[in-house]
């Protein structure tokens, strides 16, 4: 025992020797190309003197590093992460101009801004090289990754030795694009766990599931977490009794869709027991938090959602790699967004303005500040941790699912999964690593790009309204309006880390006329409410004040179908030339649901019960030979209504945990899935173990028929 702990401790010494002199190098290599930064005195020095010089800087450097540091960051961490991390540099300049103040050797000099670049790159070369000599170590390997955990646990009891399990989204894959991208050698990792490479048994199990009508991360990861997602039917929707935009990914709305949730089945979340949310919309009822939307706005001593920052950021080497990573990003996306347009490729949406910085935040910073996030959790034993990596659907919403821009995402995710996977072999308790996705993404060009005109033009031409004179023949990049933003996942980690509750143009919209529209899109899924009705419409009203309105949208040849409530019928989906079909004959009949597949009809006949739902949903058309549809928002690779990929993500879950259905049935819904992950968390933990007590709605998508209004959560 004691041989071992000497041969650890001189390994240890061994690397920070081989650490300061790659050190020392470094900063005389920068000493001779950098004009401002001097190790010498004006009238000069020997070249044993600068390099004792460079060798005590170097020294300086790394242990202000390594003792000041960590007390900076944590005195910072009620600081934005975007800001904290615009702060690292600075702060590292000074450490530097610190250590050679302090040098007792020779006249060192640098300018501050020079002092900055000098920090950045020595921080740089001395993580990559501490790295490079652990690699083969495995016990160095864990000792290092520990440091990032260690500390929060000293002061509570050992894990329990049962497994623990981490859920890691991968937001916007289809269970199609996975499959795919693993036959085709882009996943390896994913590839090994479903033994696809000869000689390999799997160790997963991969599980197609269907989303609720409303296809987006929205509504599916607050039915995952939470366990209902009931009155959640879009992306963003009107409410008639406040007035008001609700919209997922703005802080307030997130807040308030929870508390609907937790009040409606009276449980604070899936991780409640000991768990850690991280990179999400909600909570899950977690007590430890990172880039979660619904707590992101608060501010105090109580909120935690920065905690996880500490752990990425009080290492400086960290922030230069991500900001290099950032920079390298955002000018990939600009040169792929130039070869794009050079090309003529169709289709194709505007990727200008600040959408190469949201994508690199997305790729880059929300990846590894989620990861680094994750590492910690599983090093610190917890329980169960639910992390959300955004940077497919954000790529695929401007460049399309299948792209070549997207399959290089899907390759660093993998990364991501391997580099969980790796450490969680030197967790303090065994982990079972799932892998799920929210939805998935449907190709297809824009409504816009199609006919000329937005859905909001075609609503107002069916009123008698006036249409902009550019509703036809608009030019490619102009935003019109009534169109939205895409990348809300992105823009919502953004929001959460600049602690910012920015909302987007129109969201929180009181129309200044009462009998205009108010017309909302979510992917191909478009929202029509008429304001100054405070009820749901019915077709009858409808037809009475404007008649020509649901023709003109039923017969559009963008439009797949119509949901309206009927006072005759209850509710029903109407189709071009005239078609109707009750909603309690939707199942004999499909009639204008045909093209969409099974379980079509139970998504709309369960979205007409809710409180919230619109006068008039509308879904895009959708062509089931090539899967494409199109979307009502400026997004080549879509999700929120029906039709293609994105009603079909999927579930890659350990063959230790029991089966997602027996007997070859259907995960439907995302409600379903949390009683499927709940169910293995259970199973994990044990009987020993329970966990917190839940009235679990009944098994299967719920499908009220008719004109049923549901419970409105206060």
């Amino acid at each position: 025992m004691r041989d071992g702990w000497w041969r650890r401790a001189a390994s240890q010494v061994g690397r920070s020797i081989a650490v300061w002199a790659v050190s020392t190098v470094t900063m005389l290599v920068l000493a001779g190309i950098l004009p401002d930064f001097q190790l010498q005195s004006p009238d000069g020095d020997s070249a044993t003197t600068i390099a004792v010089t460079a060798a005590l800087g170097a020294g300086a450097f790394g242990v202000l590093s390594a003792v000041v540091w960590p007390l900076l960051v944590r005195l910072l961490l009620l600081v934005p992460a975007l800001v904290l991390g615009l702060l690292v540099f600075f702060l590292n300049g000074s450490l530097l101009l610190l250590a050679l103040r302090v040098n007792p050797s020779g006249q060192p000099e640098a300018a501050p801004e020079t002092a900055v670049i000098v920090a950045a790159v020595m921080s740089a070369v001395a993580s990559a090289t501490g790295a490079a000599l652990a690699v083969r170590d495995d016990e160095a390997y864990r000792r290092r990754l520990h440091r990032l955990a260690v500390r929060r646990r000293r002061r509570q009891p050992p894990c329990s030795s049962a497994p623990g399990t981490v859920v890691v989204q991968l937001d916007g894959v289809g269970h199609d694009v996975l499959r795919d991208a693993v036959d085709r050698g882009l996943m390896p990792t994913a590839a090994r766990w479903l033994g696809a490479a000869p000689g390999q048994d799997p160790t997963h199990r991969l599980t197609p599931w269907r989303t609720d009508w409303s296809s987006q991360t929205g509504a599916s990861q607050l039915g995952i977490l939470h366990g209902s997602n009931h009155d959640v039917p879009a992306f963003r929707w009107y409410e008639k009794d406040t007035g008001e935009v609700m919209v997922c990914n703005r802080p307030a709305g997130a807040v308030e869709l929870q508390r609907r949730a937790v009040e409606r089945t009276g449980d604070g979340g899936l991780l409640t027991a000991d768990g850690a949310s991280r990179g999400n919309l909600f909570s899950g009822g977690a007590g430890e938090l990172a880039l979660v939307l619904s707590v992101s706005a608060r501010r105090g001593r109580e909120n935690r959602s920065r905690a996880g920052y500490f752990a990425y950021f009080c290492d400086p080497a960290n922030a230069v790699r991500t900001a290099l990573s950032f920079v390298a990003d955002a000018g990939r996306e600009i040169g792929q967004s130039l070869r794009a347009r050079a090309r003529g490729q169709r289709p194709r949406v505007s990727r200008g303005g600040l959408y190469p910085l949201v994508r690199a935040f997305a790729t880059v910073v929300e990846r590894d500040v989620v990861v680094a996030a994750v590492i910690g959790d599983l090093l610190a034993g917890r329980t169960a941790v639910y992390a959300d990596l955004v940077a497919y659907d954000e790529v695929a919403h401007h460049s399309g699912p299948r792209s070549r821009d997207a399959e290089q995402v899907l390759r660093r995710l993998d990364r991501a999964l391997a580099l969980i996977e790796r450490v969680a072999e030197h967790a303090p308790r065994p982990y079972r690593i799932v892998v799920l996705s929210d939805h998935g993404q449907s190709p297809g060009e824009t409504f816009r790009a199609r006919y000329g005109l937005t859905l909001a033009d075609l609503v107002r031409a069916g009123c008698g309204l006036p249409v902009p004179r550019r509703a036809v023949g608009v030019p490619p990049g102009v935003e019109p309006w009534g169109s939205t933003r895409s990348g809300a996942e992105a823009r919502a980690a953004v929001r959460a880390a600049l602690r910012r509750p920015a909302e987007e143009r129109g969201e929180r919209h009181r129309p200044a006329r009462g009998f205009e529209p108010v017309v909302l899109a979510s992917g191909n899924l478009g929202l029509i409410s008429f304001p100054d009705v405070p009820h749901r419409m019915s077709r009858e009203e409808i037809d009475a004040r404007h008649p020509a309105l649901l023709p003109t949208l039923a017969n559009h040849p963008g439009v797949g179908f119509l949901l309206v409530r009927s006072e005759e019928h209850g509710g029903v989906v109407l189709g071009a030339r005239g078609a109707e079909t009750p909603l309690d004959r939707l199942d004999a009949e499909p009639g204008p649901l045909a093209a969409f597949g099974p379980g079509a009809a139970a998504a709309v006949r369960r979205t007409h019960s809710f409180p919230h739902t619109a006068d008039i949903m509308v879904n895009s058309f959708h062509d089931p030979a090539d899967g494409e549809v199109l979307a009502f928002e400026e997004q080549i690779g879509s999700h929120g209504g029906l039709g293609g990929d994105q009603g079909r993500p999927f579930l890659l879950s350990p063959l230790a945990l029991s089966p997602p259905v027996d007997g070859g049935g259907e995960v439907v819904g995302a409600e379903q899935v949390h009683r499927v992950l709940r169910r293995w968390l259970e199973e994990a933990a044990g009987p020993q173990v329970p966990l917190a007590a839940r009235q679990a709605p009944p098994e299967g998508p719920a499908e009220p028929v008719g004109d049923q209004p549901g419970e409105r959560a206060a």
